[in-house]
């Protein structure tokens, strides 16, 4: 069967099941456009293409399929260069096509020229530029395979117009061994005997922690880690990446470490002398001050990722493997162990005294005053409390995000979606798009900062346009309220250029332009109601403007570059012994 290059590569994205694909149409992607009338594949059509790639993002987080856009040429090209920078931190599998100019003008500054493939090559996980149509079947199925294998992250295909429109014998590929990928053999299980001295590490330790990151997710390691929990009953620590993955209402759950976790998770990972890192990677918005980090802890560390084991914290143990095998075969090995065992096992009653200690002296804490300007954290809770429970939470960057992890009860997989590595603003509302896309049954509430909201809001238009109902919560303190808060605590309280007003612009009449329900809550006793009010509207997007404290800041805090032992609590709870 004789197809264009562009009828090829549409046929093989359904090949692959794509069910969506966000993108922005131009010059150079024009061809690949007229054979997407007549495919199953529905097509987003985006306002802005940093839009496409994180709606793709969002996508692929909520529904574990990985998620595709499709750009044109050059500034085409260009705009989702954010989105594939995110998802390579964040190990998110996207494929991303974009357009070329024809391959006989590659390299001569031609219009819309970019050389894509070398400016991702560092934010990939591999690149393709396609210059022969025969090689576009085996280049996409390749591809989703390289995105969702081995640790999960994005790809890039570039089509040049030529290509797309020339003609080929359509094929598609019968197994791995036809895609040409010398080289790439990711691992699943791991050494047996790397497993035993492991589990010895977990028999013998008086104060663990099983330091659960991101890879769990992208593993569907979740009840495999409940499993190990419950087992050992060693207390899990969840990460900003890895929220959901163990129910935070479970009693073994200490919740989110980090600058911003809460005091009883960063303490324990600093007493513990064992860390059970499980597809985490030492991130240094987690350990502080490396050299201070855990000091009496040996640790085992398993990632799917070799590249990982050591790159910041050397491992007692470190096991290359996929989380979910590997925890299972740890499982089985802690079994099998258990009539060999001499003598009773350790007692872990003194270490949960004094986590448990913690927990009362340290809770999560604000002030409650119900006189005041809205706490945000009060919106966060209020949000939480009217919802479905397995409600999609999608953040930008910032306090707000510190705050919807702290406050929301992430009890189900794969209902957090944030940036993490990157800390891309303007990550939310485009990226609430494309989770609301993956889950329609779901409820979809993005929580965005106004200076977060301000950059990316023009994808509600888009939202609007294709019937996508999300939900957008705007704590809107008039400032870029991370930056005021490091300079209020470290600069002396000189706010250089953060004030951003909170009437300009007016965030209701914005919403109402771009078609959704606009929303607004100025005092306490208004939020309440306005959330019921939001959450009755499922025929289009709301969006509503809460009129938050702006001098409210995140705690507890860690400053940077010191030691997690630093740890700021709320000035409320200074006097609490420690």
């Amino acid at each position: 069967m004789q197809l264009t290059g562009a009828q090829a590569l549409i046929k093989s994205l359904e090949q692959e099941r794509v069910e969506v694909v966000f993108g922005l149409p131009g010059g150079a992607i024009l061809p690949v456009y007229d054979p997407i009338i007549d495919s199953s594949i529905r097509h987003v059509l985006v306002r802005h293409e940093q839009g496409a790639g994180h709606m793709a993002e969002g996508y692929a987080i909520v529904t574990g399929r990985p998620g595709v856009a499709m750009v044109t040429s050059g500034p085409g090209a260009t705009n989702i260069v954010t989105p594939l920078s995110n998802a390579f931190m964040d190990s998110t599998p996207l494929v991303v096509v974009s357009g070329q100019v024809a391959t006989r003008s590659i390299g001569t500054d031609a219009f819309q020229e970019c050389d894509i493939t070398g400016v991702t090559i560092g934010i990939t996980k591999h690149n393709w530029l396609v210059k022969d149509p025969a090689d576009i079947p085996r280049t996409v199925a390749a591809a989703f395979h390289v995105a969702t294998t081995g640790r999960p992250g994005p790809v890039l295909i570039d089509l040049p117009k030529d290509v797309a429109n020339a003609t080929m014998e359509w094929y598609w590929p019968e197994s791995v061994e036809d895609l040409d990928l010398p080289g790439y053999n990711p691992v699943m299980g791991a050494d047996p005997s790397l497993i035993e001295k492991a589990v010895e590490l977990i028999d013998s330790a008086k104060r663990p922690v099983i330091y659960a990151g991101g890879g769990i997710l992208k593993a569907r390691a979740c009840e495999a880690l409940l499993a190990l929990a419950e087992r050992t009953q060693i207390p899990v620590v969840t990460t900003l990446m890895a929220r959901g993955a163990f129910p935070d209402s479970h009693p073994l759950c200490l919740g989110m470490p980090g600058m911003h976790g809460n005091y009883t998770a960063v303490t324990a990972m600093q007493r513990s002398d064992l860390l059970i890192a499980l597809g985490s990677r030492f991130d240094d918005r987690v350990t502080g001050k490396i050299d201070a980090f855990a000091p009496e802890a040996r640790v085992v560390h398993v990632d799917i990722d070799a590249a990982e084991l050591g790159k910041v914290r050397k491992p007692d143990v470190g096991v290359v493997g996929d989380c979910r095998v590997v925890i299972e075969e740890m499982l089985s090995c802690i079994d099998a162990n258990a009539p060999k065992r001499s003598g009773a096992p350790v007692d872990l009653g003194p270490w949960w005294d004094e986590l448990h200690g913690y927990q009362k002296r340290f809770p999560l804490y604000y002030d409650r005053d119900t006189t005041g300007p809205i706490k945000p954290e009060m919106v966060v809770e209020s949000l939480r409390d009217l919802s479905p429970r397995d409600t999609v939470v999608v953040s930008g960057v910032g306090q707000h995000q510190m705050w919807a992890s702290q406050y929301w009860t992430f009890d189900h997989p794969y209902t957090w979606v944030n940036s993490g590595g990157a800390g891309t603003m303007g990550f939310a509302v485009p990226a609430a798009v494309g989770a609301k896309v993956g889950r329609p049954d779901r409820t979809v509430w993005a929580i965005d900062g106004d200076g977060c909201f301000q950059m990316t809001a023009q994808e509600l238009v888009t939202a609007t346009a294709e019937g996508i109902p999300i939900k957008v919560a705007i704590l809107n303190n008039a400032y870029l309220g991370m930056v005021r808060q490091w300079q209020e605590m470290f600069y002396e309280e000189r706010y250089s250029e953060v004030y951003l007003s909170p009437d300009l612009p007016d965030y209701v009449k914005w919403a109402e332009a771009m078609g959704c329900v606009g929303l607004r809550a100025e005092t306490q006793d208004e939020v309440i109601p306005v959330i019921e009010k939001a959450n009755s509207i499922d025929d289009r997007p709301v969006v509503v403007d809460f009129r938050t404290d702006a001098f409210e800041k995140v705690y507890p805090m860690v400053p940077a570059g010191v030691s997690n032992d630093a740890i700021v609590v709320h000035p409320d709870q200074e006097g609490a012994t420690r």
